[in-house]
């Protein structure tokens, strides 16, 4: 059995890993910007969570998702987990804990 990998899966592999690198460093950025929000909310005494423009970001990337030919489904998902995150760093803001 050969193990040498055929060159196209490994220009695709490859093409993979940039694509995860820059979603990491995407998601560094937004995690910058959501704190800095984070802040100004505790500040403020404004709720961690802001369900409206929650719901109004699902929508929006659902319908991103779809244009892309991305499962919304599947970017709903993706999205929740992100502002799950978002919020539990905004209520540690809140509480001094950041």
């Amino acid at each position: 059995m050969s193990t040498e990998i055929p060159t196209e899966l490994a220009r695709l592999r490859s093409s993979i890993d940039n694509i995860d690198a820059a979603l990491v460093h995407l998601l560094a950025e937004r995690f910058k910007c959501t704190q800095q929000v984070g802040q100004l909310k505790a500040e403020r005494h404004l709720p961690a969570a802001d369900p409206a423009r929650e719901e109004r970001q699902v929508a929006r990337l659902r319908a991103l998702a779809d244009e892309a030919g991305l499962d919304p489904v599947f970017a709903e998902k993706f999205l929740s987990f992100i502002i799950a995150e978002v919020i539990h760093h905004h209520e540690r803001i809140a509480a001094g804990e950041e």
